[in-house]
């Protein structure tokens, strides 16, 4: 074997991990891992990170996976190669997803590197956004972009249904805090102050008072009542765009295409300096899910509510290394 080329090739594979563990991730539970095979890299769901209560099916698990998916792929063309994507499935491995090999060498484009760029700035917010709207063309830009992952990005124009969703996700809320189970979800995934953890939700990347948008859109009480968090700013509780990210259909297939789809949304948000902040809640009732189906989605399945805005500061976010992440192929 030539030594070298072992190096390169691992080196390589470290390189497209280490970008994948910056997707975003339902509450940063981070629910993947990858075997590596030289340069090839095989993306894996870790249901043991899956949210039992709020995710039982493992919708938004796979959501996840399908944006470190998009990520792969964006860190392979990084190199100048062309990512060859084969989805995978095995009846004895549930987990798996797909093997992500560099194919062919190709530059990468301005575009691209741009995006690349973004990977390890980009945050989620939680909390209101400057009244300003967005630049100009963005919106464009991002439908462009879901439509490309095979998703729809439609924006909620209506003040009337910017309210209902609003109504509930408030809703929503009120009604996932009275499970004892989903609060005690919740807490595993918000750790105490100085936590060393390298995933979930931490102290300095929310309010400490979920405080209000206008229009309302409940946010969740990661400090549970301890006064952990950053200090509010009142001055800035504008909601900013409504959105909603939908799929033709509601299978495996289609949570990962969604998954895809939202990471390459924001990395391009990213670029002019737009987050995005999530609102999930109602759709981890099914009840309400179908509701905001049929009168929201034109047909589409629902997979993220977001708003879009333009934050006065940014919390962190912590990742763990790629040595955590990479296991042996069974």
């Amino acid at each position: 074997m030539n030594v070298t080329h072992a190096v390169s090739e691992q080196d390589t594979a470290h390189f497209l991990v280490d970008a994948a563990a910056w997707a975003p991730s339902v509450h940063n539970t981070q629910p993947w891992w990858f075997g590596t095979r030289g340069s090839t890299v095989t993306l894996h769901a870790d249901p043991e990170r899956r949210l039992n209560v709020a995710d039982p099916d493992g919708r938004e698990m796979l959501i996840s996976c399908g944006a470190a998916l998009c990520t792969l792929r964006l860190a392979a063309r990084r190199l100048g190669h062309s990512p060859q994507v084969r989805m995978a499935s095995d009846p004895d491995r549930p987990g798996l997803i797909a093997d992500v090999t560099l194919g062919p060498a190709r530059p990468a484009g301005e575009e691209e590197n741009r995006m690349y760029d973004q990977i390890r700035r980009r945050r989620t917010h939680r909390g209101g956004f400057r009244p300003e709207g967005l630049p100009a063309g963005l919106l464009q830009a991002l439908r462009t972009c879901a439509l490309d992952e095979n998703a729809a990005l439609r924006v909620v124009a209506d003040p009337r249904a910017r309210i209902a969703l609003g109504a509930l996700t408030e809703v929503a809320e009120q009604l996932l805090r009275q499970n004892p189970d989903y609060c005690a979800e919740m807490a595993r995934w918000a750790p105490r102050p100085g936590s060393r953890r390298r995933d979930g939700v931490h102290e300095d990347a929310y309010p400490h008072d979920p405080g209000r948008t206008d229009p309302p859109f409940a946010q969740r009480d990661f400090a549970r009542g301890h006064g952990w968090g950053l200090p509010a700013d009142e001055r800035h509780g504008a909601a900013g765009v409504v959105a909603l990210l939908t799929t033709r259909t509601d299978e495996r297939s289609a949570w990962l295409e969604a998954g895809q789809a939202l990471q390459h949304v924001l990395l391009r948000a990213t670029q002019d300096g737009v987050s995005a902040a999530f609102h999930t809640q109602a759709l981890e009732i099914p009840e309400l899910r179908e509701l905001i189906r049929a009168r929201f989605c034109d047909g589409g399945h629902p997979q993220t509510i977001m708003r879009l805005g333009v934050a006065e500061r940014e919390g962190r976010s912590v990742r763990r290394p790629p040595e955590e992440l990479i296991r042996p192929e069974p």
